[in-house]
């Protein structure tokens, strides 16, 4: 989880939003948030409901037609780690996308919420882990959902989650870590998570 911190922080941009609106907003490196390390981390912007995107003919990073969320395979028990295995035949989606594998049944996850999550983060590109919460043993906290301090994919995809759940979340470089990638991440990486939401306050 510390390693999480390390990559998911991502800098909060002073700026208008119009100035932020380009591809990169999301990609801004982290200020160094002493509470977290600095590896794999989600960035701020502003919340939205996920969008789940058709799958499409175009050529997408990993080659192939478009895939779809439900191309992604999880496996894995309720409260373990869970496996991420990325189609090979297929490319990255270009939108964010989601899919709740468990429905919880506690409180929703909803914007300015306190959470404590697991998740598990692999990269579309190298079909590689690259971090985990499940490691350290230690879940993830957030705060603010909506506004936190991670990528926008992870403000916006997390909403609607209730406590007990788990939520497969593809997040396209957009929102990510866009094209300055972050540490162990390659510029215009997609990013795919299955987020637990172990405890919603």
């Amino acid at each position: 989880m510390r390693n999480v911190g390390k990559f998911m922080i991502a800098v909060a941009v002073g700026v208008s939003l119009t100035a932020c609106a380009n591809s990169e907003q999301a990609s801004t490196q982290p200020p160094g948030d002493a509470t977290v390390s600095a590896k794999a981390r989600p960035t701020s912007s502003s919340a939205a409901a996920p969008t789940t995107v058709a799958p499409s003919a175009t050529k997408q990073q990993g080659g192939g037609a478009e895939c779809s969320v439900d191309d992604v395979l999880v496996e894995g028990a309720a409260g373990s780690k869970p496996k991420i295995t990325i189609p090979p035949a297929c490319g990255a989606p270009t939108g964010l996308q989601s899919k709740d594998l468990i429905e919880g049944t506690g409180p929703e996850v909803k914007p300015g919420v306190t959470m404590d999550t697991h998740y598990v983060l692999v990269t579309w590109s190298d079909r590689q882990e690259k971090d985990s919460s499940w490691d350290s043993g230690q879940p993830f906290p957030l705060e603010n959902v909506g506004q936190a301090q991670v990528i926008a994919g992870w403000n916006e995809g997390l909403t609607g989650m209730k406590q007990g759940g788990r939520r497969l979340l593809v997040v396209p470089p957009d929102k990510g870590y866009g094209a300055r990638g972050n540490t162990s991440i390659a510029p215009n990486e997609t990013l795919v998570f299955v987020i637990d939401a172990v405890k919603v306050s």
